[in-house]
């Protein structure tokens, strides 16, 4: 798989992901709140909780025009985007494991480090500007026309 097909999966599982999650949190709340892993830190709060769905959706429109454009510039906003997200979203949970036991703990770290890590290999990828480059357009011949003209 080349470095642009690896890259557009890899914006098309964040776009996919953040989607999902964002209708999740902005349209259920409550549900999302039961979720043990968001839940051990009180209290309820649907405001915050449906801004939190909404910023996610705000977050899937931008990588979605990065995977729909593949434009340099896009790609590496959205990417820096999600990192800023994600990274201290991993660092404050990893500082608020107690309440967890080691197997939720270890759960819930390689579910958000992947969050972070992801991203930043994307990132990687997108570095380089052959990432972006596709190939050239095979020409189109009608049978029968003359090859050496």
């Amino acid at each position: 798989m080349k470095r642009h097909d690896l890259l557009r999966a890899g914006l098309g599982l964040l776009a996919g992901t953040q989607v999902l999650l964002g209708l999740w949190i902005l349209l259920l709340p409550d549900t999302f709140w039961k979720w043990r892993w968001v839940s051990y830190l009180p209290p309820y709060n649907e405001h915050l909780l449906r801004d939190l769905g909404s910023t996610n959706l705000a977050l899937a429109v931008v990588l979605c025009a990065a995977v729909t454009t593949m434009e340099r510039r896009l790609v590496l906003t959205a990417l820096v985007a999600y990192v800023t997200a994600s990274v201290p979203h991993l660092v404050f949970h990893a500082r608020h494991l107690e309440p967890l036991s080691a197997a939720s703990g270890a759960g819930l770290m390689a579910l958000l480090g992947t969050g972070a890590v992801l991203p930043a290999a994307l990132l990687w990828l997108a570095a380089d500007p052959s990432a972006f480059r596709r190939p050239a357009p095979v020409a189109y011949r009608p049978k029968g026309a003359n090859k050496s003209s």
